[in-house]
């Protein structure tokens, strides 16, 4: 944890729920009391307890101890182990609600943060139903008091804040409870979470809300037919916050939350640097076109209908650099299917896949959370030091996204992010046979406008002559070049596109068709 300086800036406490912590901008506040509200099912229980095991598990000296966990009532409390922990890494989990412990403990226990050695030494589970059906909340602080000082507990969970605002005899006597916590907290430095369960679409404004350090919301929204979990920040005292609505999952490890990506990434992470010698895209002809080849560190949308070859021109950049560490993002095709390919066509890039020197990232475009796959994307690219990155189908992401304003913001965020790692992109999008997606009436606006973004674009095309169909390449722009934007003929052949060297090709084939159109007039 962070130590308090020598101004006596607030110490952070973090959560250990991944991407949570990025939101707050660092963790919780010790001492800090905060309100964690959600409907049924929404994943406040597990949040709670991921908090507490991650509290506990940073502690030295950890038991190793698989026995069956002790579970306390309010007339039970285990001994402390002699060799203790510091205060700081204990937690108590207090449940205000007729559910047994041991149920919930079966329900956590799968998931990947669970561990049964920290109880009862670091973690204590503590029903206080009962005292606070006979003693009120008078009764029900007390005991706080009490079993938080024994225990020397610097995180408390309180599961059921509900059933104790039910049980207040009036508002004043509920908010006087929650001034009492607060004060509690403030002189033990503990930091105390306050679950509580709101109905769908209730208005999440109470009284209580002003009183505490901050508030976070979890709820669940259909999206079509999908159901997806959200979490916001709605206060948050003590420093900036990342606002509005994050995604997050419950997995096998626990809650896992995805910071916006255009939030999180208003500003790159470090200052870029575009100077550097220009890379090929694996065809002589085409890095002729550029001008030379693709600017370092920009990015390339190669826009086309489906089967014209953008996904192989794709695959013939990735392999273009044997040396450099690559990645492959994908919606379409597994990696099976892409290696399959890669080998028919007799490409370079089958042996990298196969020798872990390009990675594979597959997402099938049928469901997915867009802010899960940007942040596995750049993550991959930091952890394995990516220099080339092939995102075959940013149509998919589009849908992904579900909120089709996002996608520019999200694309303009990624692309800024990558250029500062220095990484060199491409990626692909489906157009009309003509492949003008650029003012394509069929295309999205969002998508026109994430085209927009792209500071090279490639353009692939189909031309139907009598008989025969026939692929045509073109680029429309690069970044500080000088393009060569006429047509050219190509085929895919092993080793990938077949470019060719001049224009004449195309330009007959054009002006046949045109004259064939001509004639059937």
């Amino acid at each position: 944890m962070e130590q308090a300086g020598a101004y006596g800036e607030l110490e952070r406490v973090p959560t250990g729920i991944a991407g949570l912590d990025d939101i707050l901008g660092g963790g919780l506040f010790r001492g800090g009391v905060y309100i964690v509200q959600g409907t049924p099912g929404a994943g406040k229980t597990i949040f709670g307890n991921q908090a507490c095991y991650t509290h506990a598990g940073a502690s030295p000296a950890l038991s190793s101890s698989g026995a069956s966990p002790a579970l306390s009532s309010s007339g039970a409390s285990p001994a402390l182990s002699p060799s203790g922990a510091p205060p700081e890494h204990r937690a108590l989990y207090v449940t205000l609600l007729a559910e047994s412990h041991a149920r919930m403990l079966g329900h956590i226990a799968p998931l990947g943060f669970f561990r049964a050695g920290l109880i009862p030494d670091r973690i204590t589970y503590l029903s206080a139903f009962r005292t606070l059906q006979d003693e009120g909340l008078a009764g029900l602080l007390t005991l706080l008091r009490r079993e938080m000082a024994a225990r020397e507990a610097s995180l408390l969970v309180l599961d059921g804040l509900v059933a104790a605002e039910e049980t207040a005899a009036s508002t004043l006597e509920f908010k006087t409870f929650i001034h009492e916590l607060q004060t509690q907290a403030a002189a033990t430095g503990a930091t105390a979470l306050l679950l509580t369960s709101a109905s769908a679409g209730a208005d999440l404004v109470a009284a209580e809300h002003t009183m505490v350090d901050g508030l976070i919301v979890l709820s669940s929204r259909l999206t079509g037919w999908r159901a997806e979990r959200e979490l916001e920040v709605r206060k948050f005292r003590g420093s900036g916050f990342l606002r509005g609505r994050h995604a997050f999952r419950i997995t096998d490890d626990g809650i896992r939350v995805f910071p916006r990506i255009e939030a999180r990434l208003r500003l790159p992470s470090r200052r870029d640097h575009v100077e550097g010698a220009a890379l090929t895209t694996g065809s002589p002809a085409l890095d002729a076109m550029l001008g030379g080849g693709l600017p370092h560190a920009s990015t390339t949308l190669v826009g086309g209908p489906a089967g014209i070859g953008k996904t192989t021109l794709g695959l013939q950049f990735l392999g273009a650099d044997q040396g450099a560490p690559g990645l492959l993002c994908g919606f379409y095709e597994s990696e099976a299917a892409l290696r399959a390919k890669a080998r028919a066509l007799d490409l370079p890039v089958a042996d990298l896949i196969e020798a872990g020197r390009v990675g594979v990232l597959w997402q099938p475009a049928t469901e997915g959370l867009i802010d899960e796959i940007c942040t596995d994307l750049l993550g991959t690219i930091r952890n394995r030091g990516v220099r080339r990155v092939f995102i075959d189908g940013l149509d998919a992401m589009c849908r992904i996204a579900g909120d089709q304003d996002r996608i520019v913001r999200i694309f303009a965020a990624l692309t800024a992010e990558m250029r500062a790692l220095g990484v060199t992109a491409m990626y692909t999008r489906e157009t009309d046979l003509r492949g003008t997606f650029l003012d394509a009436p069929s295309g999205a606006p969002s998508l026109r406008q994430a085209s927009s973004v792209a500071e090279n674009v490639v353009l692939m095309r189909s031309c139907v002559l009598r008989s025969g169909v026939h692929r045509l390449i073109a680029v429309a722009k690069a970044r500080d070049a000088r393009i060569d934007p006429r047509l050219r003929v190509f085929d895919i052949r092993p080793g990938g596109l077949a470019i060719d060297d001049r224009p004449e090709r195309a330009e007959a084939i054009l002006a046949d068709r045109d004259a064939a159109g001509r004639g059937g007039e």
